[in-house]
């Protein structure tokens, strides 16, 4: 089960989550995980992803269908993984943790399931997944360039530890 976590939930993470998801369909694993994208706020709740990371997306095969939704406790019970786009949304969705864990039932390994997205990375260097929403298309390119290296990366280290995930 992964999570791909980032502020509004209207860039990277969607795309995070479709980049994922075409990855896992194309290995006929869809049963064996569940995918989902949140933002660190929920000012975009309930919004499409941003029409510009839709078309540069769809240019490369991958459909960004998801709808924005903040984070929310039950993500650290119901996610194995939490993958934040940026040092930013990590801090944020630790602190998340922290105001949450006081009030809901949420076991202490929840910060341990938070990891960067690019810590995946095989053939980029880069330590976050930079926010497209202010530049041009070419950010839009280097954000799916970026995703999709961590997520062959990370659906290969996924299926090489679990022996019960295989098509």
């Amino acid at each position: 089960h992964a999570a791909t976590a980032r502020l509004g939930n209207i860039c990277r993470s969607p795309a995070a989550e479709a980049v994922f998801r075409n990855l896992v369909s194309k290995r006929g694993l869809e049963s064996k995980f569940q995918i989902d994208s949140a933002g660190t706020i929920g000012y975009h709740e309930g919004n499409k992803a941003d029409s510009r990371m839709i078309s540069t997306s769809k240019k490369r095969g991958i459909e960004v269908t998801s709808i924005s939704r903040p984070i929310k406790p039950s993500d650290f019970r119901n996610f194995d993984l939490i993958l934040a786009m940026d040092r930013q949304n990590y801090e944020d969705i630790l602190s998340s943790f922290d105001r949450w864990q006081h009030k809901e039932t949420l076991l202490d390994s929840g910060p341990k399931k938070v990891k960067l997205m690019c810590s995946y990375c095989k053939r980029h260097t880069e330590s976050e997944v930079p926010d497209p929403y202010y530049g041009g298309a070419k950010g839009f390119e280097k954000v799916l360039d970026l995703l999709e290296d961590a997520c062959e990366s990370l659906l290969d280290s996924i299926v090489a530890e679990n022996e019960n995930i295989s098509a």
